[in-house]
């Protein structure tokens, strides 16, 4: 499938925390075809092996050895809190978002046992400071307390079709379409979808030439990536890995010296800390070697499934590698020239500059 094609079939795919399915699905569809084992493990994690054929066989020198390398699945999104009286619901977020991130829209509300339609709604911008959100709407501070979901049903509906607290709320599939414009592409929920669609290139490419791999390598679609890192952690203490190394969306601002273009971002740390410099170092490399100029880059506000493994000595070593992103947790852009340089730079990285 043309990786554009895949992208925008990822883009539609529903993947809140803890509810990943749909977009777990497409990914292992795809992975089975590059890797020697597939499987889904207990954190709901997909993981795709490909072993290198010239790794060392002595047991003590390969049983910690191999490369995690991870994108996560799922999404920013919102869960509800409690049915008001009317039918209406209040929701929380999911992951790192604020009410502006998805504005005033259609949602889809993923029942236990339909998925039904909502709209986010703010309330009226023709009120008052007597009304409860009124103050907030009006000065454009909205927080989460201003919100609710309309659903036109009643609680005992909703109810019955197995809408209660916790239940995930997404963006509408009717507002999920990706636009293009000139060299780049927007949609919402770029993160982390094309990364993955990178991390599946690279798989790809890795498949044609694995005897070029210097160890196993590990391809982990992650759960629980925006929340708590859950399935990153549990991969980490489960894998026989030694190095992982997150690929992501890169923020575009000028206080980290990062642009939206092709070159990738190579995250030197970020706000749970520093990366291993040796992994940062062969991450540079490797993108030099791909052909493209690196962004080495500090994020203070920015964190992935790599620095949390490091922060918790699941693993010693860690990196992150991030395609060039605007309005990072919003509508995203990207450039598809971004994707394919991540996917390559990351398959030199893996190739360990092997020509």
């Amino acid at each position: 499938m043309h990786p554009m094609q895949l992208l925008e079939e990822l883009l539609y795919a529903r993947g809140p925390g803890g509810k990943e399915e749909e977009v777990r699905v497409i990914c292992e569809r795809e992975l089975r075809e590059h890797c020697d084992e597939t499987w889904i493990d207990d954190a709901g994690n997909l993981i795709g092996l490909i072993r290198a054929p010239n790794a060392p066989t002595d047991h003590a020198q390969t049983a910690a050895s191999g490369m995690l390398i991870m994108a996560h699945l799922d999404e920013i999104a919102m869960a509800v809190r409690t049915i008001n009286d009317d039918g209406s619901l209040q929701v929380t977020a999911l992951g790192g978002a604020n009410p502006v991130n998805f504005g005033m829209c259609p949602v889809d509300i993923l029942g236990d046992a339909a998925v039904l339609p909502g709209v986010l709604s703010f309330g009226s911008m023709h009120v008052t400071r007597q009304s409860p959100q009124g103050a907030d709407v009006q000065d454009g501070n909205v927080h989460w307390r201003d919100v609710h979901v309309v659903t036109r049903q009643s609680r005992r509906q909703l109810e019955e079709q197995g809408i209660r607290a916790g239940t995930r709320v997404v963006l509408s599939q009717h507002w999920r379409k990706p636009f293009y414009l000139q060299d780049a592409i927007g949609a919402h929920f770029m993160d982390d979808r094309a990364p993955v669609v990178a991390v599946l290139q690279a798989a790809a490419m890795v498949a044609l030439t694995p005897s070029r791999l210097a160890q196993d390598t590990y391809f982990a679609f992650t759960t629980m990536e925006e929340e708590t890192n859950a399935g990153a952690l549990f991969a980490a203490h489960h894998l026989p890995c030694r190095t992982a190394v997150a690929v992501e969306v890169g923020p575009i601002a000028t206080e980290y010296g990062t642009e939206l273009s092709a070159n990738p971002i190579v995250v030197v740390g970020d706000e749970k800390g520093h990366y291993t410099r040796s992994v940062t170092d062969a991450l540079i490399a490797a993108t030099q070697r791909a052909g493209y100029t690196p962004q080495p880059a500090l994020l203070v506000d920015f964190a992935s499934d790599a620095s949390a493994i490091l922060a918790v000595g699941a693993l010693g070593r860690a990196g992150c590698i991030a395609i060039p992103t605007e309005n990072t947790h919003g509508f995203e852009v990207v450039l598809p020239a971004g994707i394919e340089a991540c996917a390559k730079s990351l398959t030199r990285f893996l190739m360990q500059g092997q020509t």
